[in-house]
């Protein structure tokens, strides 16, 4: 179990040291806080169209973050010969591999983490054609991320630390301590006669966008054991495209009883599931905790059928 927890610690500090990493944390964050920026004049959907926006950059930043992780922390270690080292010691193939998944999905955790802090903010930015842009949360939240560069850039020169992973880690609760800031000490005109407040119901939106991202992160792990990054991508954006129409590319045929249709539909990740988006407009104040249950359910039953194939795949991959 030692030796688990080492590599799975090691490969999150290895995907959080990367300077790409640190990039795409950065610029999805602040990203999501510019949709909330200019204006729409969107006849009133102003503060929809902004709330469908965030989750999206989460998901594709999530799609690359996934690639990008499971290419590093697998795919060029299979290429430089790491691996051998590592099983060279008493630990086995499948330890190895789910240990790179816990790392994996624990580093992208962190990254939807900020960027669900960052939609909470967007949320209570977001105004129509009678508002106007929030600069005091603006500056709020650029001073977070300031602020966690220069404190990394200080560990760096006069500590000798590494400036991404302190970057990295810094801007958790620097970003955390700046969304607790704006909401209790600055308001929002939303439009006329109106204040903003914060959708709370974006937490759970956000929790099923992690759910497929882990999926994803199992997909894009699974393609690394046996090809490098362009490769993975490609297949991975596939899977992502034909998950997102699964319904009505596989979904009509097998209700007419096609039994290719019915097996392909099973097999396809079902994207949909895992998109909310919708339910955030229709005039609920709540958000049904029941389904992400069922969704992590389904999330988690698709991520061990992947690993399994995974681990196949890898068990006879040539490691010299």
């Amino acid at each position: 179990m030692r030796q688990f927890a080492n590599i799975a610690f090691n490969a999150f500090m290895e995907l959080v040291r990367q300077p790409v990493f640190l990039l795409l944390v950065t610029s999805s964050a602040c990203f999501e806080i510019f949709l909330a920026v200019p204006y729409y004049f969107a006849l009133g959907d102003e503060p929809k169209l902004v709330k469908n926006s965030v989750l999206a950059v989460m998901l594709l930043s999530g799609l690359l973050g996934a690639v990008l992780s499971a290419s590093a922390s697998l795919a060029r270690e299979l290429r430089s010969g790491t691996v051998l080292a590592v099983l060279s010691k008493p630990v086995g193939r499948a330890q190895f591999l789910l240990a790179k998944f816990c790392g994996l999905i624990a580093a992208l955790t962190v990254m939807t983490y900020v960027n669900t802090v960052a939609a909470l903010i967007t949320s209570r930015m977001a105004f129509d054609a009678y508002g106007q842009t929030d600069k005091a949360a603006l500056c709020f939240f650029g001073a977070a991320v300031v602020a966690a560069y220069a404190l990394a850039g200080f560990s760096n020169f006069f500590l000798r630390r590494p400036f991404v992973s302190d970057a990295v880690m810094l801007l958790v609760p620097l970003v955390t301590f700046a969304a607790f800031c704006i909401f209790k000490f600055t308001k929002q005109e939303e439009s006329m006669n109106m204040v903003g407040t914060v959708d709370w119901r974006l937490v759970p939106a956000s929790l099923l966008v992690l759910f497929a991202i882990w999926v994803l992160a199992a997909l894009a792990l699974a393609c690394s054991t046996r090809l490098e990054m362009i490769p993975t991508l490609a297949i991975c954006s596939a899977l992502f495209m034909v998950g997102l129409m699964s319904d009505y590319i596989f979904g009509r045929p097998a209700a007419n009883g096609s039994w290719w249709a019915s097996v392909l539909y099973t097999v396809t990740p079902n994207w949909q599931l895992l998109w909310l988006a919708d339910l955030l407009e229709t005039g609920k104040n709540t958000f049904p905790w029941g389904y992400v249950g069922k969704a992590f359910g389904y999330a988690a039953g698709y991520v061990g059928a992947v690993l399994a194939l995974a681990v196949a795949l890898f068990e006879d991959r040539e490691l010299s």
